[in-house]
Formats: C-alpha cells, structure tokens, sequence
C-alpha cells in the first residue's frame, strides 16, 4: 500500500515493531518535558536516531517540541520569570551564532563528551546532596547563556545549561519548570527559522510524520503535567537531576 504525503519515503522500510515504538518514545519523551519543562529532545532524538537518519530526526524533534512549547506555554506562561529570560535571551542569540560556526570547523563529537561529563557531574553532584549551595550570582548569566546558545546551535540539546543556570536563580518549582520551558522555546524559534532556510523540512514524510505523532505528543504532555501538580518540590528538583544524569549520558555516547 502507498501512504500519502511522502510517508513511504519515512515509514516504508521500518519494520512493523517501529510503528509501535516510535510513538511510545513520543509519549516517554513529552511525559519528562510536561513534567520538568525541558528533556524531551534529548530523551526522544537519539531513540529516534535508531530509526531514521539524524538529519531527519533533528528537525522532526524540533517541530514536535515548538508544538510541545506552544501547548505547554499557554498553560504556564504567567509562571515564567520574565526577567530571567530577558537576561538569558542575547547571550544565548551570540551563543548560536558562534555554534554556528564552530559546526564547520570543530569535532562535534568531542564537544558532546564534554557536554555530557559537565552535565552528568553537576546532576550527580545534585543527586547525593553536594551540589553548592546559594543562588547564581548575575554575571553567570553570560557565560553560561553563551555555551547554552553554542550548544543548542550545535546538538539542539541545550536546555540541560539552561537547567543548571535557572535551577540556582529560581527556589519555586512550578516557576523553574516554566522559566525553562520559555528559555528553550526561545531556542527553537531561532533554530525554526535556520532549518526552514535550509529546507530541512522538506524532507518528504517530516512534517506528515509530525502531524501523525501530535497526540502522542499531546498526551504525554498532559500525563507530564498531572504527575507535576502530584510530586512535591523535593522531589520534582530531583527527578531534574535524574534527568541532568540521563541527558549528560546520552550525550556521552552519542559523542563517542
């Protein structure tokens, strides 16, 4: 049978356990992004790099998480700590123009080994209670905004930086939860427009693909969402770190 919209060209070859896979791997990955505000890129690409080539996956996930932004931004928009972003928002724009260049000229792999150790060290050191104590001063803003734009131009996995950043700025869970939630979406309008002029949305099947996996997406968001409003503060702080561990060691190994 031919599927409509350039779906033979993405789904035709993969196997009948994929289709069942690869929603359930939406459903994973946006149930940790309703419940956190961040984690589902990193989380969902590279399960979905299993299945499709890289450059499919990167904008696939892309449009599904401005889709999941959207959704989630609507319902905790008067949470976002406006002056927090304000802050992050210029250094994260250079931040992105210098990934874009050092795309054609570093090992990418060796920057995502070194990505993954920095953020896996600081969700542990989070986990057995030594990360330091006290709030971020200011200035941090700016080196840290800076490698998180570098890093979402590069990898689209910069939302653990932000993490590290906001999680010492801001005491109030639901606050950070939508503070990250609008730093990364912010990241991917920018990243929206860069793919669009280079057509890595035509790809025949993406978009198609995108529109069949929405209530996948949509659920896992909404199941996020219910656990976010049951876990207690501690515990929803910690699960962040938990995440920061499994993020910094998926980079890890995509980097080697």
């Amino acid at each position: 049978m031919t599927l409509p919209f350039g779906l033979d060209a993405a789904l035709g070859p993969l196997p009948g356990a994929a289709l069942v896979a690869i929603p359930l791997i939406v459903v994973a990955a946006y149930t940790i992004f309703g419940l956190t505000g961040f984690g589902s890129a990193v989380v969902a690409t590279p399960l979905l790099a299993n299945f499709f080539p890289l450059p499919f996956v990167v904008p696939l996930q892309l449009a599904l998480d401005f889709t999941a932004f959207t959704f989630l931004g609507a319902r905790v928009h008067a949470r976002v700590n406006r002056r927090e972003v304000l802050w992050i928002a210029p250094f994260m724009v250079a931040g992105m123009a210098l990934g874009l260049t050092l795309l054609v000229s570093l090992p990418g792999g060796l920057l995502l080994v070194l990505l993954g150790v920095f953020v896996s060290a600081y969700g542990a050191l989070g986990l057995f209670g030594r990360a330091p104590a006290g709030r971020f001063a200011r200035w941090w803003v700016a080196p840290i905004s800076t490698f998180g734009g570098v890093v979402s131009a590069l990898f689209g996995t910069g939302g653990p930086v932000y993490v590290i950043y906001l999680a010492r700025r801001i005491a109030d869970p639901a606050e950070l939860r939508a503070t990250i939630a609008a730093v990364v979406m912010l990241s991917a309008i920018a990243r929206l427009a860069v793919f669009g002029l280079a057509g890595l949305f035509a790809q025949p099947g993406l978009l198609a693909l995108g529109v069949l996996l929405l209530p996948f997406l949509a659920f896992g968001v909404w199941a996020g969402i219910r656990l976010h409003r049951r876990l207690p503060a501690a515990r929803v702080r910690r699960l962040v770190y938990v995440l920061l561990v499994a993020s910094g060691a998926t980079l890890i190994a995509r980097g080697l």
